[in-house]
């Protein structure tokens, strides 16, 4: 996502796992903000500034949906039942649009639907 060049990317990820985006902190289109949020409410207050929140299935994108921000899940193979089957919506979240893995572990073919879907939506902004 950061090959497009709009877009800068905000990670909201808190707990052991942070330190996984160490990697790319070269990126400077690319944000750890986990020492800003405590709690969900900090977490809120961060999603309420965000254009589009894309994650996968976590407590991220159930906030995000709870608050009516535009929101895609970023679902595996083996997604729980509440994401229902051969959908791109999801009841739960009208906000919210879904990107499903086809085969186990197949993240490449969720990104490689997510970043033309993406570019598409930043050019709709533009208008």
């Amino acid at each position: 996502m950061l090959s497009i060049p709009e877009v800068s990317l905000y990670s909201l990820q808190v707990g052991k796992w942070t330190s996984e985006i160490d990697e790319f902190k070269h990126e400077n289109r690319l944000y750890d903000l986990s020492p800003q949020i405590k709690d969900f409410a900090d977490t809120a207050v961060l999603i309420s500034q965000l254009d589009l929140v894309i994650s996968v299935d976590t407590a991220v994108i159930h906030l995000a949906g709870a608050m009516g921000k535009p929101v895609w899940t970023l679902l595996g193979f083996d997604a729980d039942w509440r994401w229902m089957q051969d959908r791109e919506d999801t009841p739960w979240y009208p906000t919210m649009r879904l990107f499903r893995q086809r085969q186990h572990g197949d993240w490449e073919s969720v990104f490689a639907q997510v970043i033309p879907a993406l570019k598409q939506h930043l050019a709709r902004d533009r208008v």
